[in-house]
């Protein structure tokens, strides 16, 4: 693949070992021309603080590889990637220090809001507590504002995220064999639309801790599975219950708490805090 035209700094941050995290790929044949890194900056007035520093984060690694799987480390920054089975261009990605689309998402808004409030893959940020509102396809560009968060998927499943620059700009960590760019933002295909992120945490939060966790539709393990969270991830808790007791890493707990943003039960165990979580609710 012909290499794109890169500019701007380089990642300083300290590498860690990559998890696994969505795929980001888009057409190529729908690729734009990169725009030049002078471009990555706020193009539009309204957002928030918090946004416009994301946009700023994000703009700082313009240049730096896209890497399958990167930026999805215990902490947010670049890691090492991963080979991507289905993309013959990620066979360089290990030996890159980089992001792919979901860790450049995450590494911006860590760095604007502090803590970790987009950890995990495309679908969970597009789908997280923190988004304060959302916007369709068929809505275009007319009512973002720079730190909008763009997706693309379709039937419920996101395969790419990018941050939103204004003026019809965004900038992405796009595929495997490329650089973070400023593109044109792509309206078409499985454009699935937008996302704001609220400025503050949203109530009910908290975070998930482990690899591979899985959701389930019912408070128990036997029931079926829903959403799987590669890593620690924010999630909304609307209340918790009593239910089958499950042993996992050293404990044993029969509380589990509902997640409304994927309509899924997750075990106590799973989460960051204390048994019987503090400020939530009982579940009727």
């Amino acid at each position: 693949m012909a290499m794109r035209r890169t500019a701007g700094a380089a990642v300083t941050a300290v590498a860690l070992l990559a998890v696994g995290a969505g795929t980001c790929l888009t057409p190529a044949s729908a690729a734009p021309a990169p725009k030049a890194a002078g471009s990555c900056e706020v193009l539009a007035p309204g957002a928030s603080a918090v946004a416009e520093r994301a946009v700023r984060a994000a703009c700082e690694q313009i240049g730096v590889w896209y890497t399958w799987g990167g930026g999805h480390g215990p902490q947010p920054g670049p890691t090492y990637g991963q080979v991507d089975p289905s993309d013959p261009d990620s066979a360089h990605d290990p030996e890159r220090l980089g992001f792919d689309c979901s860790g450049l998402v995450r590494y911006a808004y860590a760095r604007a809001a502090g803590g970790d409030p987009l950890a995990g893959n495309a679908y969970h940020q597009f789908n997280s507590p923190q988004v304060q509102q959302r916007f369709a396809a068929a809505e275009g560009t007319a009512p973002l504002l720079p730190g909008d968060l763009l997706a693309w998927g379709s039937g419920g499943s996101i395969h790419h995220i990018a941050i939103y620059l204004g003026a019809g700009k965004m900038v992405e960590a796009r595929e495997s064999g490329t650089r973070i760019t400023v593109s044109d933002v792509r309206l078409g295909g499985d454009y699935a639309g937008a996302v704001r992120i609220a400025a503050a945490p949203a109530s009910g939060t908290f975070s998930t801790w482990g690899t591979d966790v899985w959701t389930h539709t019912e408070p128990s393990t036997g029931s079926p599975r829903v959403h799987r969270f590669p890593g620690p991830t924010t999630v909304r808790i609307d209340c918790q219950k009593h239910a089958e007791s499950v042993t996992a890493e050293g404990y044993t707990n029969d509380a589990w708490s509902y997640l409304p943003e994927y309509g899924a039960w997750i075990t106590n165990i799973y989460i960051k805090g204390p048994a019987w979580l503090d400020g939530v609710r009982t579940c009727p």
